[in-house]
């Protein structure tokens, strides 16, 4: 029997100063990082005083994410709020990063904005909406690891759950994103030839030949710049991240590696990717002497674009609007999010979340009364779309 659960201790704002006071930093940003061990225990025993069942996920040891699931009572649609329990670093957080501070009607700390109100507002709504008994259809909470890095988390949950559409609950500022880019990064690696810095007759210089390509980088950024643009989110990008070469002065470098970004939108992949810089490469390797290269795939994400007629997509807008009095702000992300996961999962979904400011700076704070109105909005949208 559930519990109804709007006293002190299930509401938003007490339920976010409890999870920002807890460390979940990700070790794979910062070494001996906290990880999301504690606070998943914490969300599990929360979820499961208020009759929700708990499934533990740890594929990865310490990096537990956690799927809470309020059954429904049969023939209604599933709905799965998701979010992620990690932040990144608090080394350089201005102030004590664990001891949510409000001020102003803001709530300041690590994670207040990205995503802990987030988390914070799913759980209470999911409670709220079915403290009185079963929905017709399943309310499931990812509370997931690793989004800050890998996105590990998300994966491992979609390996064994599914539902009929999804709420990504990271802070969009109460406007309704539907599209995000994607990325893919690549390692350019340049071969010279090592030689004795006084003999250039001997020697290819690894570092010269890799300011071609740069040059040609910068070059192919103007292109992107000036070519079509998706409605929300504009044009691709690129960039060159890291560069390595050279071993000491008094040598010719052998070898030289350029670490590039290319940001993309809805109609490129790391495919279309691959192809696009390949093109630039050989045509260096036409044109500039003694150019050699070798052309590495890295980590990629899709782009992700949501149907906008989607039941879902409908339901929250709907929700929003009477909440805020007026249609919400349609927005695209140039970030990259889960939503993409969940919707090559074939689950429709789209990113709703709270507004404030200071994803990953020095200052982070969520602004209140939007983690109320986010509380609210998914509320009735639980409420709905499951009945």
């Amino acid at each position: 029997m559930r519990t109804a659960p709007r006293n002190a201790d299930s509401d938003a704002r007490r339920l976010l100063a409890r999870l920002v006071s807890i460390d979940s930093v990700n070790p794979d940003l910062v070494p001996g990082g906290a990880g999301e061990t504690a606070i998943a225990d914490f969300c599990s025993e929360w979820l499961a005083a208020r009759g929700f069942e708990a499934h533990r996920l740890e594929k990865c040891p310490g990096r537990p994410s956690l799927v809470a699931i309020a059954r429904g009572t049969g023939g209604g649609r599933s709905l799965m709020l998701n979010g992620h329990l990690d932040t990144v670093s608090c080394a350089d957080y201005d102030g004590d990063p664990l001891d949510p501070q409000i001020r102003d009607g803001r709530m300041y700390g690590r994670g207040t904005f990205d995503m802990k109100g987030g988390i914070a507002a799913m759980m209470v709504a999911a409670a709220r909406a079915t403290a009185h008994g079963p929905l017709r259809g399943d309310v499931v909470l990812a509370c997931v690891a690793d989004e800050e890095h890998g996105s590990s988390g998300t994966e491992e949950v979609l390996e064994s759950f599914t539902a009929d559409a999804a709420i990504v609950t990271e802070p969009s500022h109460l406007e309704v994103t539907l599209a995000h880019k994607g990325f893919a990064w690549f390692d350019v690696e340049v071969e010279g030839r090592a030689a004795h810095g006084s003999r250039p007759e001997l020697g290819i210089d690894a570092i010269a030949k890799a300011g071609h390509f740069l040059v040609a980088l910068e070059e192919l950024g103007r292109h992107l710049a000036q070519g079509p643009a998706h409605p929300l989110l504009g044009t691709g990008t690129v960039h060159a991240s890291v560069i390595h070469g050279g071993e000491e002065p008094s040598t010719y470098p052998a070898h030289c590696r350029i670490t590039l970004e290319r940001r993309t939108v809805p109609g490129e992949n790391a495919e279309s990717v691959e192809r696009e810089l390949t093109a630039v490469l050989d045509r260096l390797a036409d044109t500039v002497p003694d150019f050699r290269y070798r052309l590495v795939r890295g980590l990629h994400r899709e782009p992700f674009q949501a149907d906008p007629e989607a039941p879902i997509v409908r339901a929250l807008t709907r929700h929003a609007t009477q909440a805020l009095g007026h249609p919400p702000v349609v927005r695209a992300e140039p970030f990259w999010t889960d939503c993409a996961l969940l919707d090559r999962a074939g689950i429709p979904c789209l990113l709703f979340g709270v507004d404030g400011e200071g994803a990953h700076a020095a200052t982070e704070y969520v602004d209140l009364a939007s983690l109320d109105r986010l509380t609210d909005i998914l509320t009735h949208t639980i409420a709905d779309f499951c009945s």
